[in-house]
């Protein structure tokens, strides 16, 4: 039995499993369990059916929040990019950097909640009734293990979000039992480490090849212990997965976000999966020619130069010559806004932006210039990287050093992700503090993570955020940026979801 559903034969298990669902990635909660359809005696028989469910878990992920759209985005919430000029004032993120975010703000605030309940309730149903099916227990329990890790990322990310939310480990049989107060935060993290610890128990230890494994369950229980200041937890689990040696660092940093090198690449934990044509994206259409995200003069300025020294002490530092001298991974993240895309032809291919970056900055990770030029018929098929294992690396130097200070294995973690083929950026210097270390780590994270999404729960995590994002403004604007610490560290509830669940009690201050 060929366990692994290949995605050139995805569509059809999608279509007909969501066919089941009766529902999209835009729908409120509780009008998507048509559970006497799922329910129905000509399903949750045979292995295809079986397959069919576990497609349909995994087509969750295909959404704002879980792709290159919602991440990018959460870069401008978290003051390394701007909206662009064809988005400006219209972006829900662009508005919420500047402090207006309210219950009916709409766009990502309620994306992310929909998105992840969606999953959830995909997840409940499949879990409800797949011991039904006709297949070997072995084959059973790996499928509930995979299904336990979706669930606790979907969970995780409300969690991290909006705090507490209503926690539902099972279908609600009526909309009444689905109309309930949250949780608390700690009793959906648990929720979340206990279905993670049933993934790492029961998943194969072999590389990720669309399907989560060991490694993708320890590398996520590593980042949430990592937010929940659990560093004994947070080091254990990277450890264990350095110490399985299933994955590794890749030799590619700019192929790590491109289809032509994201097939058995063995820095990727779990991703967010596309192919064309049947099961596509807008990446390139968003990044390549709407130019959607702008990153902020911050984030270049982040990036140290080739002598590991920041620009603010680096001799080798030209600003008549940003490019010169710079860590790889910068023009690997961005470049000037002017500038053209070279192809693997050597044909040198302009993007033509259908509006001026506001920054004088586009993205470059995860833009595929071979699909130049793009118009509406370019179909992306970059999975969105969604865990890797310079995170892993990353996770057990920050927590170790918060246990015992920059000892040896924290210089090492952070070395390897520097010294990387191809980066090959040098050691960070000896002697430091723990306080500096932090510090080092901190902009690591920052350098490593560009445009992918991390940094806005890094810097709410770190409490830096009201220090950080109240010292912006918007370029050409003046604009000022607004971080309300009394409130924004958690998001309103959507309007929509109060107004449907009558036990939901809204956020403080919203």
């Amino acid at each position: 039995m060929n366990k692994y559903i290949k995605y050139s034969n995805i569509k059809s298990l999608i279509i007909v499993f969501i066919t089941f669902f009766f529902m999209s990635c835009n729908k409120d909660f509780l009008n998507k369990n048509p559970l006497d359809q799922i329910s129905s005696p000509t399903f949750w028989q045979t292995q295809n059916d079986a397959d069919m469910a576990l497609a349909g878990c995994y087509s969750r992920l295909n959404c704002n929040t879980f792709n290159y759209n919602g991440n990018m985005s959460l870069d401008i919430m978290a003051g390394d990019a701007c909206e662009g000029a064809q988005s400006l004032g219209s972006s829900s993120t662009g508005s919420f950097a500047l402090g207006m975010i309210f219950p009916t703000s709409g766009g990502i605030l309620s994306n992310v909640y929909s998105d992840c309940y969606n999953g959830i309730s995909t997840c409940n149903i499949f879990l409800a009734n797949i011991d039904r099916v006709s297949i070997p227990d072995a084959t059973k329990t790996e499928y509930k293990a995979e299904v336990l890790f979706l669930r606790a990322l979907f969970y995780f990310t409300l969690s991290d979000f909006y705090g507490g939310v209503p926690l539902y480990t099972v279908p609600p049989a009526t909309i009444a039992d689905a109309e309930i107060k949250q949780s608390s935060k700690d009793s959906v993290v648990a929720q979340v480490l206990a279905d993670l610890r049933v993934a790492i128990t029961n998943l194969p230890n072999t590389a990720y090849d669309g399907h989560a494994v060991k490694g993708s369950a320890l590398a996520l229980e590593s980042r949430v212990l990592l937010y929940q200041q659990d560093w004994a937890g947070a080091a254990a689990a990277a450890q264990q997965v350095i110490s399985d040696g299933v994955f590794q660092l890749s030799g590619d940093y700019k192929n790590l976000f491109l289809a032509a090198g994201q097939d058995h690449n063995p820095e990727i934990m779990f991703s967010t999966r596309y192919l064309n044509p049947d099961n596509s994206s807008d990446q390139d259409i968003e990044v390549e020619w709407w130019g959607l995200w702008n990153p902020r003069q911050e984030l270049v300025n982040a990036f140290e130069c080739t002598d590991g020294l920041p620009i603010t002490k680096s001799p080798l530092y030209n600003p008549a010559n940003w490019k010169m001298n710079r860590d790889p991974r910068m023009l690997l993240t961005l470049k000037a806004f002017a500038d053209p895309a070279i192809q693997a032809s050597g044909a040198v291919v302009q993007y033509a932006y259908n509006g001026n970056s506001i920054t004088g900055y586009e993205p470059t990770k995860g833009a595929n210039v071979e699909a130049l030029p793009v118009d509406y018929s370019t179909k992306s098929e970059q999975d969105w990287v969604l865990i890797r294992y310079a995170e892993v690396l990353l996770n057990f130097a920050e927590a170790t050093n918060e246990l015992s200070g920059p000892t040896t294995p924290v210089y090492d973690a952070i070395n390897q992700v520097r010294s990387r083929p191809g980066i090959n950026m040098p050691p960070i210097p000896q002697g430091l503090t723990q306080d500096s270390m932090r510090t080092t780590i901190w902009n690591e994270r920052r350098v490593e993570f560009g445009m992918e999404g991390r940094r806005y729960s890094d810097i709410r995590r770190w409490k830096l955020a009201e220090t950080y994002l109240n010292s912006l403004t918007l370029p050409g604007s003046g604009t000022q940026y607004v971080f309300d610490p009394s409130k924004n560290y958690l998001w309103p509830f959507p309007q929509s979801e109060i107004d449907i669940n009558k036990n939901l009690v809204q956020n403080p201050g919203y």
